[in-house]
């Protein structure tokens, strides 16, 4: 499916990112600090040319504990240079200070209380480079002139494609189990893995119709929208009122992870999220059958972009910026760039916050 941008008023930029793992870091933004002490040791790393379970693993044998009870907050790209938080069950603080492997490089451990658990970080930091072809000044200035725009009106909060597998896979695998009624995967990680990857194309078409139809950034009768400060989550009844926290990013709408246990908006909100379902043919019947794999939850359908900058020099251009948990930074290169966008044929993808809501 091809999802509209918001920026599409904006030049295109044409250039390349993950020339090298270097042209592309991530910095997990921690949820909460480990405590000191606890059975479970927290690992925060450095890794390059890794997955997030190949890093985990290694580490895992390294320390001799069972990789099996070790947690992450969510999975990093490969072709980066990343830095992430794992926890080990009854690992050794002095150990695991001490590793040297190939690829990964431990910056701290400390014991805690709990282990970690995907989704318990507040969001990740991102240093891009774009390597333009042309003036990289003159890039500069065309993305600042969609970087401001998406400051200001916040992100589309779609689902990058890296969500559904190399080619589209896990979308193919999810409609013959849960649309098709083929046979359900046996791992439970699987059948979570493709219940979100169809979660995530059904929400990326309501997104779609949002921004196409100019509500992306409005506030409509029956939406169910949320709090960026706290959460919380409630339905519009009054669209004056809150039309103003809208603007002010205070609020945004959300959009449907469907599930047995997802809330439901009202009126022409839930008739068009309805019609995206009924479209896709998954049935609610199904969504009750699979409720272990994902009980549904609300996204929001957009997100701030924050500490964003652009920098231009002899290489190209270098975009920093923070975005909460289980954004997308393509998504913002999207934006930024178009079509114009490319990666390396074997750069892989943003593995994403690996969660199924």
């Amino acid at each position: 499916m091809l999802l509209p941008v918001l920026t599409a008023d904006v030049a295109p930029v044409r250039g390349v990112v993950k020339q090298t793992p270097d042209d592309f870091r991530v910095e997990e933004i921690p949820a909460y600090p480990p405590a000191g002490q606890g059975g479970h040791l927290f690992v925060t790393f450095e890794k390059t040319g890794l997955t997030t379970r190949e890093a985990v693993r290694r580490i895992a044998d390294a320390l001799g504990v069972n990789e099996r009870a070790a947690g992450f907050a969510g999975m990093k790209d490969r072709q980066a240079v990343t830095v992430q938080t794992a926890s080990f069950e009854g690992a050794d603080v002095e150990r695991a200070r001490a590793l040297s492997l190939d690829g990964i490089r431990v910056l701290a451990a400390e014991a805690h209380t709990n282990k970690l658990r995907t989704g318990h970080l507040r969001g990740n930091r991102f240093r891009i480079r774009v390597r333009t072809e042309g003036d990289p000044e003159l890039a500069a200035r065309e993305m600042g002139r969609a970087l401001a725009r998406l400051v200001r009106e916040g992100v589309p909060n779609y689902f990058g494609e890296q969500r559904f597998g190399i080619e589209g896979r896990n979308e193919h695998e999810a409609r013959r189990w849960l649309v098709e009624g083929g046979r359900a995967p046996r791992d439970p990680w699987k059948r979570k893995m493709l219940l979100s990857a169809l979660q995530g194309l059904l929400f990326n078409r309501v997104l779609a119709m949002r921004v196409e139809a100019g509500t992306f950034a409005r506030a409509l009768e029956g939406d169910l929208c949320k709090l960026h400060a706290t959460g919380g989550e409630f339905l519009v009844e009054d669209v004056a009122r809150e039309q103003p926290r809208m603007d002010a990013m205070e609020i945004s709408p959300t959009g449907p992870m469907f599930g047995a246990e997802m809330r439901w908006p009202g009126g022409a909100v839930a008739a068009l999220e309805r019609s995206v379902m009924d479209d896709a043919g998954l049935r609610a019947e199904t969504l009750v059958a699979v409720k272990a794999a994902g009980a549904g939850a609300r996204r929001l359908l957009r997100v701030p972009l924050q500490d964003a900058r652009l920098l231009a020099d002899a290489d190209g251009v270098v975009l920093s910026l923070s975005l909460p948990k289980g954004a997308y930074a393509t998504v913002v290169l999207r934006e930024l760039m178009k079509d114009g966008l490319s990666m390396r044929p074997d750069a892989g993808g943003v593995e994403g916050d690996g969660s199924a809501c």
